[in-house]
């Protein structure tokens, strides 16, 4: 990708914001929810928000950077508490927990809208999230949700995949450009085991202590009583030094059995269970 193309795209995302008079943006800190919050700003000014959904499935350290990010950026941003954690559909974990996650998302985004929309001269605030092509090709539930709630996608429309959103916050210097993907913590937890505020907690501290350890592409999976390490083979000696650490920790935290997954890191790897 070059860095020309990365203006013109940056451009092509700006004048998609230029459209609309208000915009919602359902951000989470994440690179393409941040592009997309940076680029409405730029578009609408103050005529916009980033909501971010509190939750316990949203780890204290994304939190921390996503409040960061939008404070940097002069983004304005609501934060709403989110209560997946209260639906059952949702605690029992089956393939499609992100369909509950992210209707219970969009319910409390539509509210700010009705708000907004109530208090405002013109009264249209559509809402906007992240989803991009490189999505389509993989098991995302969370699409129906937003489908259903009628929640407009700009990737989408305008064609860009992961590397073209890359491209563009490279092209204006941001944060996130190279930001791993880090998804919600329930989505450590194997499809079928039911997801609880301990388990939360224990996939929480056992990423923060690995991250704090030097790590930045990883993954704890939370396998009942065990825990199992995705992180890049070319980590891997690193993370042997650490091995004695390591294990006290993650037996501390309630683990019986710690494991490495010797087929390195790979996003959504719970996924492979699934008989699609």
């Amino acid at each position: 990708m070059q860095h020309t193309d990365g203006q013109a795209c940056a451009k092509q995302l700006e004048q998609y914001f230029s459209r609309y008079q208000h915009a919602i943006v359902a951000y989470s800190g994440g690179v393409d929810s941040a592009l997309l919050a940076y680029s409405a700003h730029l578009a609408l000014d103050d005529r916009m928000v980033a909501a971010l959904a509190d939750s316990p499935s949203l780890s204290r350290r994304e939190y921390r950077f996503a409040v960061k990010f939008a404070q940097n950026h002069a983004i304005p941003l609501q934060i709403i508490r989110t209560r997946e954690m209260d639906d059952p559909d949702y605690l029992t974990n089956p393939s499609n927990r992100c369909y509950y996650c992210k209707k219970e998302l969009f319910k409390k985004i539509s509210e700010i809208s009705d708000r907004l929309e109530a208090s405002a001269e013109n009264p249209s605030w559509p809402i906007f999230y992240g989803a991009n092509m490189n999505d389509l090709g993989d098991f995302r539930p969370g699409q129906q949700a937003a489908e259903e709630a009628a929640i407009l996608a700009p990737f989408l429309e305008l064609g860009f995949d992961k590397n073209v959103i890359r491209a563009v916050c490279e092209y204006y210097g941001l944060e996130v450009a190279h930001k791993p993907a880090m998804p919600c913590l329930s989505s450590r937890i194997r499809y079928g085991e039911s997801i609880s505020l301990e388990k939360l907690n224990q996939v929480e501290l056992a990423e923060d202590f690995l991250y704090d350890l030097g790590f930045r592409l990883l993954r704890v999976r939370h396998h009942g009583d065990t825990a199992r390490i995705e992180i890049p083979p070319q980590d891997f000696q690193t993370l042997l030094t650490h091995k004695d650490k390591i294990s006290l920790k993650l037996h501390d935290l309630g683990f019986i059995y710690i494991a490495l997954d010797i087929d390195g890191f790979k996003s959504g790897s719970l996924n492979a269970a699934l008989k699609l």
